[in-house]
């Protein structure tokens, strides 16, 4: 049974991807980060994220594959990219389709060299 959690910026399925599509496994996780692309990412904040994700699966090895303990997972992530954003490790995509500043308004550094939020 395919079970999903699916957060504003993290969807997690108990799926494997074959041809493009979601084949069910009660044995692998599948993520997608930001599939709006609502921010800027580069290999290193992907892979901090990837590895996050690791050790959140792994600190539940051993209990049931629920839903709850799924969305648990998609809410530590999301929590995780807000941090990320905070330090600047990422940033918002501003020519992206999704303009709505889930996590913040985006700082931008004014004249004076202090941050402004716009």
């Amino acid at each position: 049974m395919l079970l999903k959690s699916t957060t504003r910026h993290i969807r997690i399925y108990t799926a494997e991807v074959k041809n493009n599509e979601l084949n069910p496994s009660d044995k692998v996780l599948t993520m997608d980060v930001d599939p709006d692309n609502e921010f800027n990412w580069s290999e290193d904040s992907l892979q901090k994220v990837y590895g996050k994700f690791d050790e959140l699966v792994e600190s539940y090895s051993g209990e049931d594959l629920t839903e709850y303990n799924l969305r648990r997972i998609g809410s530590d992530l999301e929590h995780f990219i807000r941090s990320m954003l905070q330090k600047g490790e990422i940033s918002y995509n501003l020519g992206s389709r999704v303009l709505n500043y889930s996590m913040g308004l985006p700082r931008v550094e004014g004249s004076d060299s202090e941050e402004k939020y716009y």
